[in-house]
């Protein structure tokens, strides 16, 4: 027989899938397998309805055969096998599904998923394909028939002879050139690799040499009660998750407005390259037990992006290729479910496994933190209650709940003190009046905690404050402020600020420090500590917090300055300038000049 011609709009949809819908040459094998298992699906449906068939699991199979001197790939199936006029409609228009019509004449059956919808995946076969050769055998027909076709020129379809009803695929491989390699596909173990990569979990054997190279039976599809955490931790290692022990995995079973299956793994630590910009988040996707992406980030939000895992769905609406996603209420539905699954079991966790969870929370906190305050604090909600810091009190690590349940009657705020660690941030002035009055202050270390809670903003109506804040907000304190400064302070605070110049806001004489003589607080949104933060980053210079130099009232160093305001200025420079320093030096901040500073030590010393 002659060579038909493909439609004009056939020949454009072929050139364009070709070089353009699939992204990724290995995917033809996952698309061919696919339409296998159809074929042996619509076998079974036709055994359901037919007393005739007796369908034996085991006489319906997948078989892949490479042979590297004919340069082909062969994948036959044992399905239901087309007939010469399913040739001509099926293959011969491209876009045309055999699959879709069979699943839109039996609606009613819901024992199997068609996976094949489009009717394009063939032809992905002619990315690496120079050639390609169809012999298929309907089932209940005498005859054969083979298919075969160059790409894009035409096809031909003859008859043929066939034993048994099926399809045999032929692949003719291209010959490699510079820019492409087609002979990594006459590889038995690459060819093996691809098929665990996206088909493993197609529900009938795939065979080579005799031998099933699939899984069949997906891990998530058992019932909770057959699987042990040997199971879960071998799945986790084979999947190449983590070469870690995951700290705990989360099985999940949905049936409902839209249905689905996912198992989830919170690692035990995180990657190597986590906290970068090259990370990756997203679970693997699966449609039917077809793998669809390796790395779907819209299942997860940003600071879930350690969990590792996948879904399966049957509901999603796929795009022509099966190679990307549309963005449709079934996804956004199975994300939201996702995450508060997540949440849920960290939840459970938190309370019923402390140990575990402060592990966790110690590889992974920081992302949660970052959540809080990306996105103008849109999932603060979503995240506050699963925050940790380290409690002055508790000597050990607290939720903000937790906190808010020991808080006195007449405490109004939760109080908090930022520093590079706890032993630095435990000997600063401000911290030692605070916790003279016996309030719970929380520490945080970590860069991006103050600028956190500034986005919750309030935790159950209580108001986080700086300890560092030029008010406090503790009530006894803020009275003692009020009192009416002496003409002489008045002066001695006038000559001191003008001495600073534009280094501080103002000078104060204060009775919040205990035994400290100085430090500095600050007014306004920006604390000392984010003046620090966001100066270390690469565009973050010049910003500066509106500082304070605050002054012991009760200790002897003020008593000294008011003296030396009367007897010597000239020296009260030099004490203002040290003092200023030192307070700089306490709050971790660089001195602008340390051989002036220590010239200027030796001078007051002498």
């Amino acid at each position: 027989m002659g060579v038909k011609q493909f439609k004009a709009e056939s020949k454009r949809l072929m050139d364009l899938m070709i070089h353009s819908i699939y992204t990724n040459k290995e995917i033809f094998l996952r698309e061919l397998i696919s339409n296998a298992s159809d074929a042996i699906d619509k076998m079974y449906y036709k055994a359901l309805h037919d007393e005739k068939i007796d369908f034996k699991r085991d006489d319906y199979y997948i078989e892949l055969k490479i042979d590297k001197k004919k340069r082909t790939l062969t994948l036959s199936d044992t399905g239901i096998g087309m007939s010469k006029e399913d040739l001509d409609n099926n293959l011969g228009i491209i876009a045309k599904s055999g699959s879709l019509a069979f699943k839109a004449e039996n609606e009613a059956n819901e024992d199997y998923n068609i996976i094949g919808q489009f009717g394009v995946g063939f032809y992905s076969a002619f990315m690496v394909a120079d050639k390609v050769t169809v012999v298929s055998r309907a089932y209940g027909s005498e005859e054969a028939f083979k298919w075969e076709s160059k790409g894009i020129e035409g096809y031909s379809v003859s008859s043929a002879l066939k034993q048994e009803c099926g399809t045999e695929i032929t692949l003719h491989m291209k010959e490699d050139h510079e820019e492409e390699k087609y002979d990594i596909f006459l590889d038995e173990n690459e060819i093996k690799r691809i098929v665990k990569k996206y088909s493993d979990f197609i529900r009938y054997p795939i065979k080579m040499n005799d031998v099933i190279i699939n899984s069949m039976v997906p891990i998530w599809r058992k019932n909770k009660s057959e699987l042990t955490e040997e199971d879960y931790e071998n799945f986790y290692n084979e999947k190449h998750y983590g070469f870690d022990k995951p700290l705990k995995h989360i099985h999940v079973s949905v049936t409902g407005a839209v249905n689905y299956n996912a198992i989830l793994f919170i690692p035990s630590r995180p990657s190597y390259d986590f906290y970068t910009k090259e990370y990756e988040k997203g679970l693997e996707l699966y449609s039917s037990g077809v793998m669809i992406m390796t790395k779907c980030s819209d299942l997860l939000p940003d600071y879930f992006g350690f969990v590792q895992g996948l879904v399966d769905s049957e509901d999603l609406s796929l795009n022509i290729s099966r190679e990307m996603l549309q963005h449709d209420r079934q996804l956004r539905l199975i994300a939201k479910k996702i995450k508060d699954k997540i949440k849920s079991e960290l939840m459970s966790m938190q309370k019923n496994n402390r140990d575990q969870y402060e592990e966790f929370f110690k590889n992974f906190g920081k992302t949660l933190k970052y959540g809080v305050y990306s996105d103008f604090g849109k999932e603060k909600e979503e995240i506050q209650d699963l925050l940790l810091f380290f409690s002055s009190k508790e000597k050990k690590s607290v939720t903000l709940a937790e906190y808010v349940s020991r808080m006195p009657e007449d405490q109004q705020h939760i109080y908090y003190a930022s520093g590079e660690n706890i032993n630095r941030i435990e000997k600063l002035p401000q911290v030692e009046r605070i916790a003279d009055q016996g309030y719970e202050i929380l520490y945080f270390t970590d860069e991006i905690d103050e600028f956190a809670v500034q986005m919750i903003y309030t935790y159950q109506r209580k108001e986080f404050k700086s300890v560092s804040s030029g008010d406090a907000g503790i009530d006894k304190l803020a009275q003692t402020e009020e009192k009416e400064q002496s003409e002489q302070e008045k002066e001695l605070i006038a000559f001191m600020e003008q001495q600073l110049g534009d280094k501080i806001k103002a000078v104060r004489i204060s009775k919040r420090l205990k035994t400290h003589p100085v430090c500095l607080s600050s007014e306004g949104p920006m604390s000392i500590e984010m003046e620090k933060i966001l100066n270390s980053m690469p565009e973050g210079g010049g910003l500066k917090a509106d500082k304070i130099l605050e002054l012991n009232e009760n200790h002897e160093i003020v008593q000294r300055l008011k003296d030396l305001y009367q007897e010597d200025q000239e020296k009260l420079k030099l004490y203002t300038y040290v003092l200023y320093n030192q307070a700089l030096l306490i709050e971790g901040l660089e001195v602008e000049d340390p051989v002036e500073l220590s010239n200027k030590i030796c001078q007051m010393m002498s």
